[in-house]
């Protein structure tokens, strides 16, 4: 990803302005060197053409909740505050129902604001369930990316300046540069890097940096991040900086990465009484990771669909050439198989996804030093047993049942058809027993039940057959 030094003036196309880069490029730190990164979670995708008919992605009106917050403020139902230590920052998680506790903090200098940052002077990222906000101590602009329910992420910028209209900024096609790439899987989106970092914030020389998600080992995370928590002997690359000339992880350097292990305060690293809180919990990061490639994958399986159900114009014949016969107009089953070959593999991806299928097990209990799994936990919805897919394991697993809450969200739901029913009729047969292959082999008849109860009690608009569908063994053990 690029460092962003030669940033173009933002333009302003629609109300809410101009496009900028998400420091999310911390959501997706730089690794100053795009050829050694290696992308876990994301494999070497050809890039969707988001930007043509029917995606239309700079030019279509989005509806996402930055949008509808802009609006808000242009029509005076609510103002933003500013106040001098942290600009819009505190007014802006306020009115977008962002949690403080769900700071992390990350100190390679792996974003747009990159001079700015550095151990002593570490990004803050906040987030819910969609959207993300970044934050320099002294930094010219808030950033942000908000997921809209069709378009996927969606980048804006907040000036930190004192101002009677402040106004949320929608980005320009500068931030494609870096949000379009492999390691979003070659759409608009987001993602987390771990960066092996030098003490003063640049990338290590020769080291290689990982995109993570759910299924990255701890052992390979949090690299250029700060991380508080405790998590037993599992070691991860947190809180440490490593010096240059590695290729490849030593005695050496391992024990540097334990040194940074089970780090429950950071007020000795930096200025931690400048920022929100002085914490960048562990809990809130390994959710993050999560979040950032379901996101992308929701938006990839949205975009694949409607490309494929997108008519084709034929080509215009060239000039002295005759053209060629047209060829026979595809039967609707034709078409149908099309679409589906567009979108199949995605979709698959998708299920193992949300269900966790792959998931990094937790050698030994993790918890935080905040509030974020409690605040996490509190917002629901729950079944009439009391069961939430936000509610947390933290001893071998992230949460206790094996299905990502993202399900809940308008982006979920906007997956036009066929691909949505596609889904849910894969969730319905891995819940179900019937699909039992090696992908699933480590879901647990418990777990299986456990998720389609709730799911059935708490998500509206589940296909008809979900009514009915037996649980995970009580559907083999009534068999004949």
């Amino acid at each position: 990803m690029p460092d962003h030094q030669h940033h173009r003036s933002p333009r302003r196309p629609t109300p809410l302005g101009r496009l900028l880069m998400m420091g999310l490029c911390a959501i997706a730190p730089t690794a100053f060197g795009a050829g050694h990164a290696t992308a876990q979670t994301a494999p070497a995708r050809a890039f969707v053409p988001y930007s043509e008919e029917p995606i239309n992605y700079l030019d279509s009106p989005v509806d996402d909740p930055v949008a509808r917050l802009q609006d808000r403020l242009d029509k005076g139902e609510v103002a933003l505050d500013f106040e001098p230590k942290h600009g819009y920052l505190d007014s802006v998680l306020k009115l977008l129902e962002i949690p403080v506790s769900s700071q992390t903090l990350v100190f390679s200098k792996t974003s747009l604001q990159y001079k700015k940052i550095s151990p002593k002077t570490p990004r803050a990222l906040y987030y819910n369930d969609n959207v993300y906000v970044g934050w320099v101590r002294g930094g010219d602009l808030l950033e942000i990316a908000s997921f809209d329910p069709k378009q996927g992420a969606i980048f804006y910028q907040l000036d930190q300046v004192r101002s009677d209209s402040p106004t949320l900024l929608r980005a320009s096609i500068d931030c494609t540069q870096c949000h379009v790439a492999r390691e979003t899987r070659g759409i608009p989106g987001v993602f987390l890097r771990s960066v092996p970092t030098t003490a003063t914030g640049t990338q290590a020389a020769r080291s290689r940096s990982t995109v993570t998600g759910h299924e990255t080992p701890l052992s390979e995370r949090f690299g250029g991040w700060y991380v508080t928590g405790t998590h037993g002997k599992q070691a991860h690359r947190g809180n440490a900086f490593v010096p240059g000339g590695r290729g490849k992880i030593d005695a050496k350097e391992a024990a540097i990465w334990a040194d940074g292990s089970n780090v429950v305060d950071l007020s000795t690293r930096f200025p931690s009484g400048e920022y929100a809180t002085g914490h960048s919990d562990i809990v809130a990061q390994l959710v993050l990771a999560h979040q950032t490639q379901m996101h992308n994958l929701i938006t990839l399986v949205n975009y694949k669909t409607r490309l494929a159900q997108h008519p084709k114009p034929a080509p215009a014949p060239k000039a002295g050439v005759e053209a060629p016969q047209a060829a026979p107009a595809r039967t609707e089953a034709e078409r149908a198989e099309d679409v589906l070959a567009a979108f199949k593999e995605p979709a698959e991806e998708l299920v193992r996804y949300i269900l966790f299928a792959n998931e990094a097990p937790l050698e030994e209990p993790v918890a935080g030093t905040t509030s974020f799994a409690a605040d996490f936990a509190a917002i629901g919805p729950r079944d009439p047993a009391g069961r939430s897919l936000r509610d947390f394991d933290l001893t071998r697993r992230m949460f206790k049942y094996p299905c990502s809450y993202l399900i809940y969200s308008e982006a979920f739901d906007a997956i036009p058809e066929p691909a949505k029913g596609y889904v849910y009729g894969r969730l319905l047969e891995v819940l179900t027993g019937r699909e039992r292959g090696p992908d699933f082999a480590r879901i647990s008849d418990e777990d299986r039940a456990s998720v389609l109860e709730i799911l059935r009690a708490t998500k509206l608009g589940l296909p008809g057959d979900w009514k009915l569908a037996r649980p995970a063994g009580l559907a083999e053990a009534s068999s004949p």
